[in-house]
């Protein structure tokens, strides 16, 4: 009887192991949250003048910076939906050790450039309200699903097309949301901080 129940226990313990945590969850919806308020405050009140800035032909303006977050959070939301697609890894401790505490520390470091996917580089198609309304509907969404979920995210895994990332839970890839967020907010900064931007 102490053996099943011993059996019992590892099985439930090893089944909770891939649900995220109270604390997981909470420090993912308050990176969620700070991202967002960081970004309205850079975009807030500009001009038009000052939303197609670029310090140079090859930089991106707050404004492509911007269609860029908006259309990565898309793309990253659909990476997580679609490691939760796929069976449960059985590799996921093994294959996602370490990697959130790497995402933390790579992506909001600017010091390391990466050539965005195509599908995510700004077309400037959109008005700036257009971003702005897309951007708070994608977050929106992506809060309520770390708000409410109860899926064991951590088992369910999707490979990052860049190697250095490799495989990734999908927790990990709803956190890469607001970290890359954070990542591109430095950089709408820096454009604002640049000498010629209109005042």
């Amino acid at each position: 009887m102490k053996t099943l129940l011993a059996l019992t226990f590892a099985a439930t313990l090893y089944a909770s192991d891939a649900t995220i945590t109270a604390a997981e969850r909470a420090h993912a919806i308050q990176l969620l949250q700070n991202s967002r308020k960081e970004f309205l405050a850079l975009v807030d009140g500009l001009n038009d003048a000052q939303w197609t800035y670029k310090a140079a032909p090859d930089r991106w303006s707050v404004g492509e910076t911007a269609e860029h977050i908006m259309l990565a959070e898309a793309r990253l939301f659909a990476e997580a939906e679609r490691a939760l697609a796929a069976p449960p890894n059985p590799d996921w401790e093994t294959k996602t050790r370490g990697k959130t505490e790497f995402l933390e520390k790579v992506l909001v470091d600017r010091s390391h450039k990466a050539q965005a996917p195509e599908a995510i580089q700004p077309q400037s198609k959109l008005s700036r309200g257009e971003v702005i309304d897309r951007y708070k509907e994608g977050r929106a969404r992506t809060l309520k699903f770390i708000e409410e979920t109860e899926v064991p995210l951590k088992e369910h895994t999707a490979d990052h097309p860049f190697p250095i990332f490799g495989t990734l839970n999908a927790y990990q890839w709803i956190i890469y949301i607001p970290l890359h967020n954070m990542r591109h907010n430095q950089q709408i900064a820096e454009v604002k901080a640049d000498a010629g931007f209109p005042h």
